[in-house]
């Protein structure tokens, strides 16, 4: 009889161990959920960007047939060097990088500092300054778009990239955000020994702060190439010249109201996306490790 108790107990313990808790199916439910949810939001971006793609080898005819054909046959490669020979690809290029690399650096420079500040300097009143920075972040570009567009004429600036690239050398809102978000993730102790040790906040900045901050110095630099590159209104606004046209501009020549060359656009679209495709694969590491550490702590 005490054999048989014991065998069932051990049974018992036994099927206990092995069932999982009400607590582990919930979370690998969960998991499983949300990688379906991942699965859904990544074809909902990648069906946009496979149809760009399909579109740019389609001839005229295979671009409107409905229902619509999602693999071109035949494919046609012409569309690519037809499409860039069409408008001065390589001279719109090189005017988007013109604004694009000084953009980048002036964001670099101003809101490194301004979110080193707002981070690391012990100062009366510095949160109610954040929180007036922040809430810029709620004024929309339409509300300022005619005030700032009767100040940069005024001072002469209109028909030149001045207007693209200096506002960016007094800071962005977000990306200030980020920077302090990033910062305040560093240890304070680090900077009080280089204080102690009579180095400077600039000195403390570039020697203890900055080697640190490569995830996010990588991430914002991302941000602003990205947005400068399909920037499309604010150069509307204020480049006059076709030859000073950036990409965004020049793309609009493929869609003309009377015969709208569909697959030439995406073509040069394609062309013209494969930049920020690849550097961010290439930052794809340093952006997703400032995002993670940029969370921990707020």
């Amino acid at each position: 009889m005490a054999r048989l108790q014991a065998a069932d107990l051990s049974g018992t313990l036994a099927r206990r161990r092995t069932a999982p808790s009400l607590a582990t199916v919930v979370s690998r439910a969960g998991n499983v959920a949300l990688t379906m949810l991942a699965y859904v939001v990544g074809a909902a971006f990648f069906v946009p960007f496979f149809w760009m793609v399909s579109t740019a080898l389609k001839s005229p005819d295979q671009t409107f047939l409905s229902p619509p054909r999602w693999l071109p046959w035949p494919v046609v490669w012409e569309n690519f060097p037809q499409a860039l020979g069409y408008i001065p690809f390589g001279l719109y290029t090189l005017n988007t990088l013109k604004i694009a690399i000084p953009s980048i650096f002036g964001t670099l420079i101003s809101c490194t500092l301004v979110g080193y500040g707002f981070s690391r300097i012990r100062a009366p009143g510095r949160d109610l300054l954040f929180s007036i920075c922040l809430a810029t972040m709620m004024v929309p570009w339409a509300v300022t778009m005619v005030p700032v567009f009767i100040m940069f004429k005024r001072l002469g600036w209109y028909g030149t990239y001045l207007p693209l690239i200096v506002p960016h050398f007094f800071g962005n809102a977000y990306y200030i955000f980020l920077f302090r978000q990033f910062f305040m993730t560093i240890p304070m102790e680090l900077s009080d020994a280089a204080t102690v040790d009579g180095c400077s906040q600039l000195g403390i900045l570039s020697r203890v702060i900055l080697p640190l901050a490569k995830p996010i110095i990588v991430t914002v630099a991302l941000f602003q190439f990205n947005a400068t590159w399909s920037d499309y209104l604010a150069p509307l606004i204020f480049i006059t010249r076709k030859e000073q046209y950036t990409l965004a501009l020049g793309l609009t020549y493929f869609l003309d109201f009377q015969r709208p060359m569909w697959n030439w656009a995406m073509a040069a679209t394609t062309v013209a996306v494969l930049p920020v495709l690849v550097i961010f694969l290439a930052a794809q590491r340093s952006f997703i490790e400032s995002i993670t550490i940029t969370g921990i702590k707020g």
